[in-house]
C-alpha cells in the first residue's frame, strides 16, 4: 500500500499534468511515470483519473475544514458558509491551470461532466456540514446540488478575476448565495403547499387497498361464509 506522501506526489503529477495536457491529453502510465511510481502501485490506489481528481478534492476538503475560522461561530450560517468557500477558493489556488483544463474538458464532454459534478456535490455536503447546515436528507441534497452548481459559476468567474482583492470572486459568491436562498425559499414555500396535497393522495390509496365491509344481508343461502363458492357455480 502506497505512503500518504506517495498518494500526494500521485495526486500532485495528475494535476500538473491535466494543467499541462488537458485532461485528455495523457493516460495512466503518464501519471505514474512523473510521479516516479510502479504502474502496480498507481492502479492499486487509484482505478482512473475521476478518482485521482477525487482524492484531489478530498485533500481540499481537509484543508478546508482544518483552517475553519473559529471566530466565525457565532455569525450567521450564510456568513460562515461565503466565509468557507472562499478559503476553499484560497486552497484551490495553486492548481488554476488544471480547474481551467477540467472546466473545458467538461464543456466538451457531458459523462464527464456528470463525474466531476458527482465529486463536487460530496465536497459541497462537506462545506455545508462546516458551515453548520444540514447536509443529509432530501432537503440537503437539494441544497448540496445546488451549491455545486453555483459554486462552479463562481469559480468561472475567480479564474478569470486578476483582482489581488478578488472583488468580483466575493460579489459573484455573494451573488450566487443569495439566489441560492431565494431558490430554497420558493422551493420550500411550494413544498409546504404540496405536502398536504400528496397527503390526501396518500390517504386515498390507502383507503382504496382495504377490502369493503361485508353486509348481513350479502351472506349466502345457509350460512355460508362470503368467501364459499356457490352451488350454483
Amino acid at each position: 500500500m502506497a505512503t500518504q506522501k506517495t498518494k500526494q506526489k500521485i495526486v500532485a503529477s495528475f494535476l500538473t499534468l491535466v494543467g499541462e495536457r488537458g485532461w485528455n491529453g495523457f493516460e495512466m502510465t503518464d501519471i505514474a511515470a512523473s510521479a516516479g511510481v510502479k504502474l502496480s502501485v498507481l492502479r492499486a490506489e487509484f482505478s482512473g483519473k475521476t478518482a485521482c481528481l477525487r482524492a484531489f478534492l478530498s485533500e481540499v476538503d481537509q484543508t478546508v475544514l482544518d483552517g475553519i475560522d473559529e471566530d466565525m461561530a457565532d455569525q450567521p450560517a450564510r456568513e460562515r458558509l461565503f466565509d468557507i468557500l472562499m478559503s476553499r477558493l484560497d486552497a484551490l489556488a495553486p492548481h488554476k491551470d488544471a480547474l481551467r483544463e477540467m472546466k473545458r474538458a467538461a464543456g466538451r464532454d457531458p459523462q464527464l461532466a456528470l463525474k466531476i459534478n458527482r465529486e463536487a456535490v460530496t465536497s459541497m455536503r462537506w462545506m455545508l456540514t462546516a458551515a453548520g447546515m444540514p447536509a443529509s436528507g432530501p432537503r440537503a441534497s437539494v441544497m448540496a446540488q445546488g451549491l455545486a452548481i453555483a459554486f462552479a459559476r463562481v469559480v468561472d468567474t475567480w479564474l478569470t478575476d486578476e483582482d489581488p482583492g478578488l472583488a468580483r470572486t466575493m460579489s459573484a459568491l455573494d451573488r450566487q448565495l443569495d439566489e441560492g436562498e431565494s431558490w430554497m425559499g420558493r422551493l420550500d414555500s411550494v413544498s409546504r403547499f404540496l405536502k398536504p396535497l400528496f397527503a390526501a393522495a396518500r390517504n386515498r390509496r390507502a383507503g382504496k387497498s382495504r377490502p369493503e365491509p361485508t353486509e348481513a344481508g350479502d351472506e349466502t343461502a345457509g350460512g355460508a361464509s362470503p368467501g364459499a363458492a356457490s352451488p350454483a357455480a
